[in-house]
């Protein structure tokens, strides 16, 4: 089975071919926020699937309600984040991360019984925001430019065997006889059209 039977994507004989892959662009911290990404669509599928088991487990029994839109907003979270917009996804995972602390705070008063599991969940929390925080900042650093920075793309024609070499290609993929020709005005056209 061939690429183009498993995407539909017909390719044409003239088509680029990948001859080398060069190294990824992607950085250390653009990895650590898709993993971060991939993360809180588990952890928000969790919360909304079984928020009383999580409840149960941390003792904060009838906060199920929460519990499950805190895990609509991991998803929320994780859309940016597994996209360009990784720095508005992480920023939400931070803000997250916040609101995650101030409920678990509620669970580690003596009275709970389940305060230990409350405790090791803040600890892994504390964890994830500082992970959150570290990928905030490296795709920040690793995707900002300088003022004045612009990018000059004038040189380029999208064409990758340049512009004469494309000329005609469409007229052969299409069948259309070499010696016509589409020339005139629009206005030439509309009585051909009308009829």
């Amino acid at each position: 089975m061939t690429l183009t039977n498993i995407t539909g994507i017909a390719r044409s004989e003239g088509d680029p071919r990948v001859e080398r892959k060069g190294p990824s662009s992607m950085r250390g911290a653009d990895r650590l926020a898709r993993a971060l990404g991939w993360f809180s669509i588990g952890l928000g599928l969790t919360e909304l699937v079984a928020p009383g088991r999580l409840a149960r487990a941390l003792g904060l029994e009838g906060k199920e309600g929460l519990i499950r839109a805190y895990g609509a907003r991991e998803l929320a979270s994780a859309m940016p984040t597994l996209s360009i917009d990784k720095p508005i996804g992480l920023a939400a995972r931070i803000g997250g991360d916040a609101l995650d602390l101030a409920t678990l705070a509620t669970a580690l008063g003596r009275d709970n019984p389940k305060r230990r599991n409350a405790a090791i969940a803040t600890a892994l929390v504390v964890g994830i925001t500082l992970l959150d925080v570290a990928a905030y900042t490296g795709v920040k650093a690793a995707h900002r430019r300088s003022p004045g920075d612009d990018r000059d793309y004038s040189d380029r024609s999208g064409f990758p065997r340049g512009a004469q070499a494309s000329r005609g290609l469409a007229r052969e993929d299409f069948n259309i006889p070499p010696d016509y020709r589409a020339e005139g005005t629009v206005a030439d056209a509309l009585p051909v059209l009308a009829l």
